[in-house]
């Protein structure tokens, strides 16, 4: 069995060296970072199977480094947990709806951060069991080859609508709005109209027309779209 590579970006070195010995006991391959742009760099380089994300680093902090995990798609898969003394319910929502898979205040116990590690984990791997494919009735993404179909046809999507579909279908039944979409599929580039959200949704409908798979992403009026069997 494959030993589970885990990316730790702190800048902080007494807080690297804690979370090391935390995990002393357990089966991991520790890679460290002390800032964003190195973890970045490690991450794609790497692929670590899961990474620990301080929130407060200078330059590059983590909700943007964050933020650039998941728009790229040789790291979006990856689960984060984010570290912060930021324990208030707002920032902890922030760094929720920026992509984290978890969120754990400071100061933390090492013992809690091994469980929620190996939760994870667990997670993670029951969900790329099937080479992270996604299936919800006859639509099927695949990300390794890049491919969609519905009942074994393929689909043409172009790549934003590619990676906003595998988005919802990786976060069935929440709502997101407009700028948290931006945020996860687009990445922080501000420049982009949350107009243009409407537009790849229609898109992404259109190209689902068959078999009625369109009516999966649903509009929630004065908030945003979900994706959901549920009517």
């Amino acid at each position: 069995m494959k030993t589970p590579t885990l990316l730790i970006i702190e800048d902080e070195e007494d807080i690297r060296e804690l979370i090391a010995h935390g995990l002393s006991k357990t089966p991991f391959s520790l890679l460290n970072a002390s800032n964003g742009r190195e973890g970045f760099v490690l991450a794609v380089d790497h692929h670590p199977d899961l990474i620990v994300l301080d929130w407060m680093m200078p330059e590059v902090n983590g909700i943007e480094t964050l933020r650039r995990l998941r728009r790229d798609p040789r790291t979006a898969h990856i689960p984060v947990i984010m570290l912060s003394a930021k324990a208030e319910v707002d920032n902890k929502s922030e760094g929720l709806d920026a992509g984290a898979d978890d969120y754990l205040a400071k100061p933390f116990s090492p013992k809690e951060l091994a469980s929620r590690i190996n939760a994870l984990l667990r997670r993670s791997g029951a969900q790329n069991s099937k080479d992270s494919r996604q299936q919800v009735r006859q639509l099927l993404l695949d990300p390794e080859s890049h491919t969609a179909t519905v009942a074994g046809k393929n689909i043409s999507l172009g790549p934003t609508e590619f990676r906003l579909l595998h988005f919802f279908m990786r976060h069935p039944d929440r709502v997101y709005s407009r700028s948290q979409l931006l945020d996860h599929v687009w990445g922080n580039a501000v420049y982009i109209d949350e107009r243009t959200v409407d537009v790849h949704i229609r898109r992404l409908r259109k190209a689902l027309e068959e078999n009625e798979h369109d009516k999966l992403i649903q509009t929630v009026h004065g908030v945003g779209y979900r994706f959901s069997e549920k009517q």
